[in-house]
């Protein structure tokens, strides 16, 4: 296993050897079309109401939602046809990509792909029982957006930072 793939495997899930399996598929809601205008959540604001109530912690769902905003702006633009993106971390070993953008008939279209991290490698699963595990630049564009994810909401949801975990300042 390549040097590059093993520091991803712990950016992933940590030094640790064990790997855990993955966990379901998660449901997609379908919605109509819409103008293109991404979700505005206030990560600072909801960052600061996590930290400012400490009894009153966010459920994991809410901190998927922020996480996976975050998830969202690591790829640039949205194009205007594009009504929902989203980019998270579900679980140790699971990575969820899913984007829902309307055609030129206003059909709605969704995409799930799931990213599942195993010892040999990581394996892309997308709908229709097609399964490929990444490789040459896929593997790396991969590599870097979960690097990406990592660093900001390190440093923007949870206020640590990336490589030593200790506080920010």
């Amino acid at each position: 296993m390549s040097s590059l793939m093993k520091k991803a495997l712990e950016l992933v899930v940590g030094p640790s050897d064990e790997i855990a399996q993955s966990a379901n598929e998660p449901k997609v809601q379908h919605s109509k079309p819409r103008a293109h205008k991404p979700r505005q959540i206030d990560i600072a604001k909801a960052s600061r109401q996590l930290f400012s109530r400490p009894l009153k912690q966010l459920s994991e769902r809410q901190l998927i939602q922020l996480e996976s905003e975050i998830g969202s702006q690591l790829f640039g633009e949205w194009p205007e046809t594009v009504i929902r993106r989203e980019f998270f971390n579900l679980d140790p070993s699971t990575w969820v990509w899913h984007e829902e953008s309307y055609d030129e008939q206003k059909q709605i279209h969704t995409s799930t792909i799931r990213y599942e991290v195993q010892p040999q490698g990581i394996l892309k699963a997308q709908g229709g029982a097609r399964y490929s595990y990444l490789e040459g630049q896929e593997l790396d564009n991969f590599l870097v957006a979960v690097q990406l994810y990592y660093e900001r909401i390190s440093r923007e949801i949870y206020k640590r930072h990336p490589e030593t975990g200790s506080p920010l300042l």
